[in-house]
Formats: structure tokens, sequence, C-alpha cells
């Protein structure tokens, strides 16, 4: 678990911004991947999605507090967080300021919907080449269909990791582009589901307000960030015992 905590980006919300503006403004191309401990279970348990998140070009950002606090047990200091919604806001954002060309892929037939007609007459400045719901049988197609339009911003909801693997599959088709998997992004950007309120995310405490919401998710949370803590704290008292 201690590598991916150390491939995680390691400077603030802002510079990371920057960052991204300046590939958007080049063309280049950059995957990246939002990251919580349930993320880094998972690709402590997938070999697959294992390669992805140690891949030298996949970028991991910080968007669980229990990253930050994770990364701490190893001296390893991330000023703050980086969410996959603020991310997707803030290349809708990027978009429309520079004209650039964006492909919405995820999400129900109505978020993907409301998604698009958001964008159509608030983000008048961003062409968008493309929206299509994640319960299509053939999502490779879609995939097919981006990288002939060449968007210069992909972003997939499917949940993870199936959105993750499938860019990843994909990606060395393309020469240029943005691509995050988002996962309930679109839900919150579109107004479909509400955030947590601001003392939530200003605490680091929205999972606390997403599982009080919804009782379903403890046994996801119980899986993905108690037993990462365990496994964190295991790993960093075999390392502190070997100095």
């Amino acid at each position: 678990m201690k590598e991916y905590l150390e491939k995680v980006y390691r400077k603030g919300k802002d510079d990371f911004y920057q960052e991204v503006e300046q590939k958007l403004i080049n063309g280049e191309k950059e995957f990246i991947v939002t990251a919580n401990p349930e993320i880094l279970t998972m690709g402590d348990k997938d070999k697959e999605f294992d390669k992805i998140l140690m891949d030298k070009n996949t970028v991991i950002i910080p968007d669980g507090i229990g990253v930050i606090k994770g990364a701490e047990m190893f001296g390893i200091h991330l000023p703050e967080r980086i969410t996959g919604v603020e991310l997707t806001t803030e290349l809708i954002r990027l978009c429309d300021k520079y004209h650039k060309s964006m492909y919405l892929f995820g999400a129900t037939k109505e978020v993907i919907g409301k998604m698009k007609i958001l964008i159509e007459q608030k983000y008048s400045g961003i062409n968008l080449l493309g929206s299509q719901n994640g319960y299509v049988e053939d999502k490779n197609a879609v995939m097919e269909d981006i990288k002939i339009k060449k968007p210069d911003v992909v972003l997939v909801a499917l949940g993870v990791p199936r959105q993750e693997k499938l860019i990843y599959e994909h990606l060395q088709d393309f020469e240029k582009g943005i691509f995050v998997g988002v996962g309930g992004s679109f839900d919150v950007i579109s107004g479909s589901k509400k955030r947590a309120p601001k003392i939530f995310i200003k605490l680091n405490l929205e999972w606390l307000y997403r599982i009080a919401f919804s009782p379903a998710r403890w046994k996801r949370f119980y899986e993905g960030n108690i037993k990462y803590i365990f496994k964190l704290k295991k790993e960093a008292k075999k390392e502190k015992g070997r100095k």
C-alpha cells in the first residue's frame, strides 16, 4: 500500500489545477485517478488495477482524507484533498474558458442528459463532442467513437475500477486528452444528488455524511476503509521495525 501513497500528487489543489490547465492548453495527454482508501485497497487485491495505479504515467490525486492520513503514517505530507467532483468542475470551467472539446461517458440516461443540458446552457465555450450513458452494452464501441472525435477532455463515470480499466485499455490509442474516471461526480454536478453540506466538506467528513444517508455503504466502508487502516498500521509497524 505504501507504494501507492508514495505516488500520490504531493502539492496542493491550486498547483495541480495549474498543471492540468497547462496540459490542456498544450494538447498533452494525462490520465488522472482520484484516490480514496477504497481505491487503493482495490489495487492491493486486483493485479490489473495495481498495474494501472503503478504506471509511471498515471497521476494519482488524494480524493479521500484517508489517503492523506495514511500517507502521514509513512512520513509523506499531502497538503489537501483534491476531490473528483471539484476536479470535474474545474475541467468543465477550463474547457469553457479555452473553448476546448469534451466527451461525457457514464451515469444514467437521465443524469447524462442533465449534464448535456447544463453544459449547453451554462458553458457555451465547450465543444461537447458526445455524451453517452453508462448502460450501453458495448462500452468499447463508445471508446472507439471517442478516439475518432479526439476530445481534449474525457470524463468517464462508470464506477471504480471499471472506469479506470476501460480508460487504461484504450489510452495508448490517444495522442492527447485529459482522462478522468469521475465516479458519481455527474450526479452531483447535474443536481441529481446533493453533495455533503459545506461543514462536512470543510471537516473532511463527506464520507460520514454519505454513510449516514446511505446505510448500504457501511459494508463497503468497512471493506475499503477499516481494513485499509489496519493494513497501513501493520505496514508502518513493520517498516519502523526495520529501521
